[in-house]
């Protein structure tokens, strides 16, 4: 802890002596208008006229060194109910890039402009609004001052008039989907503006953003000057119920695979979601028997680990201000991971199921400018697996605190309780679980105002019964972003006692190091510059030792890499590996196979020393073309040792787009994984195919299906959803998904296609404005 607190002071030092600060003399004033606005997407009201002007937008990419290229004049103004933002965009209407008319699309997918709040100016958190040429809306809510989320819903109204060389846009955003205060003297905002056009790969911002960092970074916004205080908004309380019905056929089979006869069930649902504004900006979401069957399913994922894979969270209730509960921690340990919650895997079919939400809680948001809060609590009930083995009913406890110091940097504290409840559970069904797991944490979070500088510095405690006295986790981390160099060092140590039974923490016991390092090259050659945009050198390096210093793991890739102005990315490398095995390990995972006959005569490698050796080549295309993707393929040397010396890996990693504009886009992904190992250790050939398709009939009709065939896990997936969004942020869900053993296993009779379990579900949800 004293080298932890000594480095902490030493880049504090550094920070100061060295001057950085970030001045940005960017400044709109907003007045507010007596003039009725009607949203149609002419800025023809007096109002426009008289308001001032945001224009002469600065480049973020692929240079940040010019003023834009594609003009837009942005206009400010507000009333009673919304803030109104006016765009005339110079664009040539045959040059929109639209991915669809699908709400929330993906960044660098479409043209988009953008308008971010950040009503605290603590330069870490806000929200932003965008708008594609066609209308289609986007929103989602900062953290760490340039990490947004989509997930985020809300209400606002927005509309586009085109023409053939500019489009001109109206945004209606009402003060009750923001979350601000209204001080007594003056108010003033951090706000920026941004537009990214995808034909040249263009982005760009009002408030210049150096081109290393995204073009929302809060830090570089400009400052927004309340000529008329904003309104108080009154009560903001939103309803939103949902029912549906819920038809599934099980096939269940034993350890055996043996069958037994199918079950089938109708389940009718009904539950409540409501959101209440306590204040402004401090929230309270109450949930009442939750129901996440309309969100989509995972990604698979191809195993090769000995630990457990890390899968995000998607489910929107757990979304909204995720960053304020899922950062603490280091990457390789979170104190609390929301997928905890609700959410298991059987480990007789080896998919994740739902656990059922009895109902739960969250308190989040800003108490002032200095203080932010996040208070959550849940209940799931008790789940059966069959009929000896249950999950029992659990109570989820979570509890947050940040207090902002310096300009942007924060102190924040966490507490975590997990409570079983073994009620009405034969002991047999609860052997191994404890009764609670308990965690308390406390960090300190320094970002530079240039935000060149970070660290990062966290302590935190589990208590469990009967657990040892090395249950801590302290970890420090530094980084340095500068435009030709990014270097990044961190350290945890994980006592081996340490439990965090609602985080996710793969691997305790150990000291993590993780230390990327990257050096940037900008041509300053106009001919040069005209083809490479970047070009550099760098290294993904990360350690793990023993609690006595004993070195288990290393990755080390390097690579150079060449960045083009139109977004394409060239990158090849070496990939050097260092395992230590403690115990002996199958490095194909078999065992993830059903078919007890696919891992039956599988030997484990034996505990030793092994090396990895690779070269790879990743090719990553520009999406300013309706059929863009990226390609890795790597190949070489797998886990050789003194013994054995004829391990050899061949992976590819591909994903294809193809843009249907505006409608929507095809893709594939195809993983394939070739082990060769001397005998007797196991060799496989592993594919995961990923077929999906996403249309938008239109701005209010969505269909998405997503195919996916794992050779590893035996399993073929099917999911499909149709979406009509009949009022905003009211839905229509139809969702179908099947699960299939993908390829056969004689010696029980099982054929591909052979039926694991399906379902159709239909749901209705409305929001309703009380």
């Amino acid at each position: 802890m004293r080298s932890s607190l000594l480095l902490i002071f030493c880049t504090l030092f550094l920070n100061i002596s060295i001057g950085f600060s970030q001045k940005n003399n960017k400044e709109i004033h907003i007045k507010k208008t007596t003039v009725p606005i009607k949203l149609d997407g002419k800025l023809d009201e007096a109002a426009w006229q008289v308001s001032e002007i945001a224009n002469d937008f600065f480049m973020n990419k692929p240079f940040d060194t010019a003023y834009a290229k594609s003009k837009s004049v942005v206009r400010i103004t507000f009333d009673e109910k919304f803030i109104y933002v006016g765009l005339e965009a110079e664009q040539l209407k045959n040059t929109y890039t639209v991915n669809s008319y699908k709400r929330d699309f993906e960044s660098g997918s479409s043209d988009v402009f953008s308008v971010s709040f950040d009503p605290f100016k603590d330069k870490l958190n806000g929200m932003q609004f965008g708008v594609s040429p066609l209308n289609v809306q986007r929103e989602g809510l900062v953290s760490l001052g340039e990490e947004v989320d989509f997930s985020w819903d809300n209400k606002w109204y927005s509309k586009v008039t085109n023409y053939e060389d500019h489009w001109v846009l109206e945004m209606a955003i009402p003060f009750t989907t923001l979350r601000y205060k209204v001080s007594e003297g003056s108010n003033t905002w951090a706000i920026n503006f941004g537009r990214f056009f995808m034909k040249t790969n263009e982005a760009s911002t009002w408030s210049p953003v150096p081109r290393n960092f995204k073009p929302v970074n809060l830090a570089f916004a400009g400052l927004l000057i309340w000529d008329d205080a904003p309104p108080k908004p009154g009560a903001n309380i939103s309803l939103i119920p949902y029912l549906s019905s819920n038809y599934s056929k099980d096939f269940p089979r034993n350890e055996n695979l043996e069958a037994s006869k199918p079950t089938a069930s109708n389940k009718f649902g009904a539950g409540l979601d409501a959101k209440i504004a306590i204040t402004p900006s401090l929230n309270l979401d109450l949930t009442v028997n939750p129901d996440f069957s309309q969100v989509e399913v995972d990604a698979q994922q191809t195993n090769l680990s000995r630990f457990e894979l890390f899968f995000p969270e998607k489910r929107q209730f757990f979304i909204e201000n995720s960053d304020l509960f899922g950062t603490f921690g280091f990457p390789s340990s979170r104190p609390f991971f929301s997928r905890r919650i609700g959410l298991t895997r059987n480990k007789f079919t080896g998919l994740v199921e739902q656990v059922p939400i009895i109902g739960g809680a969250r308190l989040s948001g800003k108490l002032n400018d200095n203080w932010r809060i996040g208070v959550m609590n849940m209940q799931t009930a008790k789940l059966n697996h069959t009929d000896n083995e249950f999950s029992p009913a659990t109570n989820f406890s979570v509890g947050v605190v940040q207090r902002k110091v310096f300009s942007r940097s924060y102190i924040g504290g966490i507490i975590v309780n997990k409570e079983n409840v073994f009620k009405n559970l034969p002991a047999s069904s609860t052997e191994g679980i404890d009764k609670y797991n308990r965690m308390a944490g406390l960090e300190f979070n320094y970002y530079s105002p240039d935000n060149r500088l970070e660290t990062e510095t966290a302590y935190h405690q589990s208590f469990s019964p009967g657990a040892g006295k090395d249950a801590s986790m302290i970890n420090q981390y530094i980084g340095y972003h500068h435009p030709n160099l990014d270097i990044n060092f961190g350290v945890a140590r994980l006592g081996k006692d340490y439990n965090t039974e609602v985080g996710f923490t793969p691997r305790p016991g150990v000291y993590n190091v993780f230390r990327p390092i990257m050096l940037i090259f900008n041509p300053k050659n106009q001919k040069v510059a005209k083809k490479i945009n970047s070009f550099g050198i760098g290294m993904d390096g990360s350690d793990v030792f023993d609690l006595n210093g004993k070195r288990l793991d290393t990755e080390a890739p390097i690579f150079l890499f060449i960045n083009t102005p139109i977004g394409t990315e060239v990158s090849a490398g070496y990939y050097m590996a260092f395992t230590r095995l403690q115990f002996p390990f199958d490095i194909t995972n078999a065992s993830e196979n059903p078919n007890p006959d696919f891992s039956r005569n599988v030997v484990e490698l034996p505990v030793d020393v092994y090396r990895t050796r690779n070269i790879f080549l990743n090719l990553e295309t520009s999406k300013r073309n309706n059929l863009y993707g990226e390609f890795l393929i790597y190949g070489g040397n797998n886990f050789r040792s003194v013994t054995i010396n004829e391990g050899k890996i061949l992976g590819i990693e591909s994903t294809f787009n193809y843009r249907i504009q505006p409608y929507g886009k095809l893709a594939m992904d195809v993983y394939y994984t070739d082990i060769k190992m001397q005998k007797p250790y196991n060799s496989v050939k592993y594919w995961l195919l990923g077929p999906k398709a996403e249309m938008s009939f239109s701005k209010s009709v969505f269909l998405s299906t997503y195919f996916q065939y794992n050779s590893q896990t035996n399993n073929t997936n099917i999911n499909s959803r149709l979406q009509w969004r009949f009022k905003p942020v009211s839905d229509v869900f139809l969702v179908f998904t099947d699960n299939y053993f993908a390829e056969q296993i004689p010696r029980f009779g099982i054929q591909p296609w052979t039926p694991k379990n399906r379902a159709l579900i239909l749901k209705m949800t409305y929001w309703l404005n009380v």
